[in-house]
């Protein structure tokens, strides 16, 4: 037992003089070489000097807010190859998000055949030609009711 011990002393003691060793032998080697930061560049105090030709020209105009109305946008969203007509696959391809809320049957689980389902149904009402498209003014049907906002209670 004795000599384990022993052996167990003279290993640590060799690993402490190695670490001694080592970092004695790092703090002498060669300083590095200090990097020195370029100075900065000369403050321009000088105005800019703007464009001898665009004396007395008007200003440009900023820049102004679409045209087009509340519906129309999403008319134009809905409407992916601006043709004027939501088709059937136009308006089922963008319906993903309303996914979740099409559970019938409140299982929190809702199977692909439901959401099309759905989603058909609400197609075939806003259709009142039934020719398989939607018009602006059909698709102006199928419209979100937005509730009013909650006044400020200042």
């Amino acid at each position: 037992m004795g000599r384990i011990m022993a052996g167990a002393g003279a290993t640590l003691l060799l690993v402490a003089a190695s670490l001694f060793w080592w970092q004695g032998r790092a703090a002498n080697g060669p300083a590095p070489e200090a990097v020195i930061a370029p100075p900065p560049p000369p403050a321009n105090d000088a105005l800019p000097e703007g464009d001898p030709d665009a004396v007395g020209k008007p200003l440009p105009r900023p820049g102004e807010a679409s045209p087009q109305s509340r519906e129309q946008k999403r008319f134009a969203r809905y409407d992916r190859d601006r043709d004027g007509v939501i088709t059937r696959i136009e308006m089922m391809g963008s319906r993903v998000k309303a996914f979740k809320k099409l559970d019938k049957d409140g299982d929190n689980l809702l199977s692909f055949e439901e959401w099309a389902v759905a989603t058909s149904d609400r197609f075939a009402q806003a259709d009142a030609n039934g020719d398989g498209k939607l018009t602006p003014a059909e698709f102006a049907s199928t419209a979100p009711k937005r509730s009013p906002k909650p006044r400020c209670k200042c």
